[in-house]
């Protein structure tokens, strides 16, 4: 418990100064009222287009910069796959909610209050015991475990409620739909058993659960029930789900990578050596490391914008602003390589 507390306050230090008391969650509509609703692409002898979001916590808002140069060079997205702060990039997208609509969704969020459900009243305590909750400067890290839900988030650590009510209140549009294929654009979101430390492709439920799921980081927040699983971030296994795609149907694939670093593969593995897995065989054997190699080798325009000086938790509004600018300028500079791409989806062959 005092580890997880301690993690919890590493996590909101790193976070703080970035909103502000009273700062309030600000929807964005899909559409004006009267208008329908986004239909999915019209069908077309054409090669489909899938879009691969990795994960990387407030760096995602540079998938965003990306996605405005790839609309205004008019290529088509046909799939959408994403882990962590991509699976909410990419399952907003997939609904219709086009670049700019991104850009001011996270411009306008305050994402310090979203990510630790802040209960103001408690701010000023370090600790704050109220009935089965347990508050750190107004954080709850620590309430009852819900005991007969099948769905929804249990355990220790950071609850989520206010990101999911957030993400709810932006897909609420598409409550009815349950399967992701029927989604404007088809849409799959990673996340990990915790468990069995075995991927899950989540392709159904509802949408916020989903990507609620697929960013919930092992012991700062509570992990998410679904079908039996018990999930936590896809960026454990799948960083950057660009097999995903592909095995949605995609036959080219744009890959928008927010690791800064390449590794190496380790071959060592505890389990393997010494019968000793869960989360201690995956600090020491990476399998995330080697599949963000695959899946980078996999894609036909890799794109990786310079974000060294930004950190998972670099919400403030500066930025946010400046790394939409530096995913931006990662697409220019992929310019080329998208225009190839562009031609080849639409060569005469293809019809």
């Amino acid at each position: 418990m005092k580890t997880t507390i301690l993690t919890i306050i590493i996590l909101l230090c790193s976070l703080s100064g970035h909103c502000r008391p009273g700062d309030t969650i600000l929807p964005i509509p899909t559409c004006e009222a009267g208008e329908s609703l986004p239909q999915k692409p019209v069908e077309g002898k054409r090669l489909r287009v899938g879009v691969a979001l990795g994960g990387g916590g407030a760096r995602g808002a540079a998938e965003v910069g990306v996605l405005k140069v790839i609309e205004s060079m008019g290529i088509p997205i046909d799939y959408i796959a994403g882990t962590s702060i991509g699976s909410i990039v990419g399952g907003l997208y997939a609904i219709g909610y086009d670049a700019q609509a991104l850009d001011t969704i996270f411009r306008r969020q305050k994402w310090l209050s979203l990510i630790g459900g802040r209960n103001d009243k408690y701010s000023g305590d370090i600790f704050r015991q109220e009935g089965n909750t347990t508050y750190v400067f107004g954080f709850p890290i620590n309430r009852g475990r819900k005991a007969s839900d099948n769905e929804g988030a249990y355990g220790i650590g950071l609850s989520g409620d206010s990101i999911t009510t957030m993400l709810d209140s932006l897909t609420r549009r598409y409550d009815g739909v349950r399967s992701f294929d029927d989604l404007p654009i088809p849409f799959r979101c990673v996340a990990v058993d915790i468990k069995t430390h075995k991927e899950v492709i989540m392709d159904s439920c509802e949408l916020e659960l989903a990507m609620r799921a697929s960013m919930a980081i092992p012991g700062a927040f509570k992990p998410v029930r679904w079908k039996g699983h018990t999930l936590v971030d896809g960026g454990m296994l799948n960083n950057l789900p660009v097999d995903v795609v592909l095995a949605m149907g995609a036959d080219v694939v744009i890959a928008i990578d927010l690791e800064q670093e390449d590794h190496e593969d380790r071959d060592f593995s505890l389990k393997e050596e010494f019968g000793i897995g869960g989360l201690l065989d995956w600090l020491v054997s990476r399998p995330d490391w080697k599949k963000a190699k695959e899946n980078r080798e996999l894609a036909d325009v890799y794109i990786r914008p310079q974000l060294l000086e930004f950190g998972v938790s670099s919400f403030s509004e500066e930025s946010i602003g400046a790394m939409i600018e530096r995913g931006e300028k990662a697409a220019m500079k992929a310019k080329n390589d998208l225009k190839r791409l562009r031609d080849r989806i639409f060569a005469p062959e293809t019809h």
